[in-house]
């Protein structure tokens, strides 16, 4: 099971989204606080549609609180624009755990200090990012095709 981190989540519509691809990939949602809507938001549960009874997640109340119960930092991937590395020049293993920052600004210098793991989703120069669920959908469909053929 993957495991999909979202560090302070900014809009309803792109969670839900996120949560039903993690139903359908069977992969473990992690939200950590704040979040820029009520969790119990209309559009969270219209996004995820009644799938989202079905969806395995956790939520914490900082970034301390989700990092001290990793229990391999190495198996942390964080996804950001900036990096020199590609998703597609890893190797994904069951379990790994793949960063997503708010969709304002990404994720913050202070996270990115706290792993070595930084990724980027090969992109045209014309755009500064993808939408979130876009770049998690992504990421998620790397690491199961590469974990499908082991």
């Amino acid at each position: 099971m993957l495991n999909i981190v979202l560090v302070e989540p900014e809009i309803p519509n792109n969670t839900g989204n996120i949560g039903r691809l993690c139903v359908g990939t069977e992969s473990r949602l992690h939200l950590i606080k704040p979040y820029g809507f009520e969790i119990t938001d209309k559009n969270l549960k219209r996004s995820g549609l009644d799938y989202w009874v079905h969806l395995d997640w956790k939520e914490y109340n900082n970034v301390e609180e989700w990092i001290a119960q990793i229990p391999d930092k190495s198996r942390v991937f964080l996804m950001s624009s900036h990096a020199a590395k590609s998703i597609y020049e890893v190797v994904f293993q069951d379990e790994d755990w793949l960063v997503f920052g708010k969709e304002s600004v990404g994720l913050s210098e202070e996270v990115l200090a706290q792993f070595e793991n930084h990724l980027t989703i090969p992109m045209s120069k014309l755009i500064r990012s993808y939408n979130i669920a876009n770049s998690v959908a992504f990421v998620v469909g790397e690491a199961k095709r590469q974990i499908g053929t082991k």
